[in-house]
């Protein structure tokens, strides 16, 4: 009995399974019929629409700036040599690799006792020569006055054989007095001769002393320079540099002992293309006198100074291309000649420009303009530089339209947009800072401090940075990527 009770419910419960079963494949099939019934619909196809970052075109007075390297040279560099070689005897203290020292400052003298020996020979010769002078002079004179004596001589015997030659031939004279005073006027005027003789060699002596005397005075100058070319002073003040000399050493004639550098007196020497230096050209052709910034960088803390274009080199160089450009710094602290560093040279301001970023202009010189209904527009416009991450163009129909700011392949003329458009006024974003451990603030101060190459005037301005609470990251990083760290 409870077998066929049990066998029952077995067959009603899979009869009823069989009929939900069947009720399910009805209703899908009904389903189905009814959607494969109505009528496809079509969907409305909807514009894709991007979002662009627009700058409106308002343009103005743009100063291009020209970047490139260049080298800080001194403009006053003097080469201090041995004019007189001995023992040196005196050295400044000043006189030592970066010593300071000022104009007229003596630096280093020689040993001058032959020098100073041959200064007083020197004087006495002189002495002697212009006494010789003297007396030459004075020989003169007696000689003009014996030869004045000679001639009044000649006067009176001419007289004395006039009256004879008057007696005589009155009968009253003889012969023989005659005779006698015309030999009288002939010796008389031998004696003159003799006279002039003497008188000429007294002019010809004072000449020949004033020879001498004029030897003396120049061996005397000879001498005096060469004992003055024992001791070397400062024409400038300046900072020496390549120093050799030391005290007690015997240096050479002509011997290098240092070099003499003005380091308030600076240059920088920079390279450009001839298409750059054509732009720093004045329509007659001659160098303008451009503004140039020069950047030092010194472990994240940069120097900077300021000057003008002063010349051009004369020639390219052999194995060189564009022009080598000159120009003179101002107030420029902390640089030494050697530096290399960056030079921002200023050109000549473009009228009516406006800069954009170099993602908005193709290479043919093509931009998108938002035009009617938020869609986009192809125009062109004259490129005039390209800077860095910018482009500095020309237009003369664009002027107060929004431009793209960057331009990529799924942008296009016709394509709609949402145009994104900056404020106003943009604040900048302040430096990333860091705190330190004082671990890490120890090992970077003594790496800055054991820094021998940077400026005194940087190194202060870094020390005084790490010493604050909070240092700006990326000088931290850059300290250490130069401690290998």
């Amino acid at each position: 009995m409870r077998f066929l009770i049990r066998s029952m419910s077995g067959v009603f419960l899979l009869a009823v399974t069989l009929g939900v079963l069947a009720y399910a494949g009805l209703t899908i099939r009904g389903a189905v019929q009814e959607r494969m019934a109505q009528e496809d619909r079509v969907r409305p196809a909807r514009e894709r629409v991007f979002a662009v970052n627009v700058i409106p075109f308002e343009p103005g007075d743009i100063t291009p700036v020209m970047a490139t390297f260049g080298e800080v040279r001194s403009r006053r560099t003097l080469e201090l040599r041995a004019t007189a070689g001995g023992t040196v005897v005196t050295l400044a203290d000043a006189f030592e690799e970066g010593g300071q020292v000022e104009e007229g400052q003596l630096l280093l003298a020689v040993d001058a006792t032959d020098a100073k020996s041959t200064y007083e020979i020197a004087e006495t010769d002189l002495a002697e020569a212009q006494a010789d002078a003297v007396d030459a002079v004075a020989a003169l004179a007696l000689a003009r006055e014996d030869l004045s004596a000679a001639e009044e001589q000649v006067a009176l015997r001419e007289f004395a054989r006039v009256r004879a030659e008057e007696l005589f031939e009155r009968r009253i004279g003889t012969e023989a007095a005659l005779e006698s005073a015309i030999l009288a006027e002939a010796s008389a005027k031998q004696s003159v001769i003799s006279r002039k003789q003497a008188v000429a060699q007294a002019e010809a002596r004072i000449a020949q002393t004033e020879n001498a005397v004029a030897r003396r005075e120049i061996a005397l100058a000879d001498s005096k320079r060469r004992l003055e070319e024992t001791e070397l002073y400062a024409e400038f003040s300046g900072t020496l540099s390549g120093v050799s000399a030391v005290k007690g050493g015997l240096i050479q004639n002509n011997e290098r002992l240092a070099e003499l550098v003005d380091p308030a007196a600076l240059e920088v020497s920079f390279r450009v293309s001839t298409a750059q230096y054509a732009r720093l050209l004045d329509d007659g052709g001659a160098l303008i006198p451009a503004d140039v910034d020069v950047v030092l960088d010194v472990l994240g803390t940069d120097l900077t100074a300021k000057g003008k274009i002063s010349r051009e080199s004369a020639s390219v160089g052999e194995g060189q291309t564009g022009r080598l450009i000159f120009a003179r710094l101002e107030g420029a602290k902390g640089f030494r000649p050697g530096d290399f560093v960056t030079v921002l040279v200023a050109e000549p301001t473009l009228r009516f420009a406006f800069e954009l970023p170099a993602a908005a202009v193709d290479a043919a010189g093509e931009v998108l303009v938002l035009g009617e209904e938020d869609r986009l527009e192809v125009a062109q416009v004259n490129i005039q530089r390209r800077q860095g991450d910018n482009v500095i163009v020309r237009s003369r129909d664009l002027r107060g339209r929004e431009i793209v700011a960057a331009r990529s392949p799924l942008l296009g003329a016709g394509i709609k947009v949402r145009p994104i458009r900056q404020g106003d006024s943009t604040e900048p974003e302040a430096p990333e800072m860091v705190e330190l451990s004082e671990e890490r603030r120890a090992k970077l101060v003594a790496f800055v401090e054991g820094n021998k190459r940077m400026p005194a005037d940087a190194k202060k301005r870094v020390l005084a940075a790490l010493q604050e609470p909070k240092v700006p990251a990326q000088m931290v990083q850059r300290i250490e990527a130069r401690m290998g760290g």
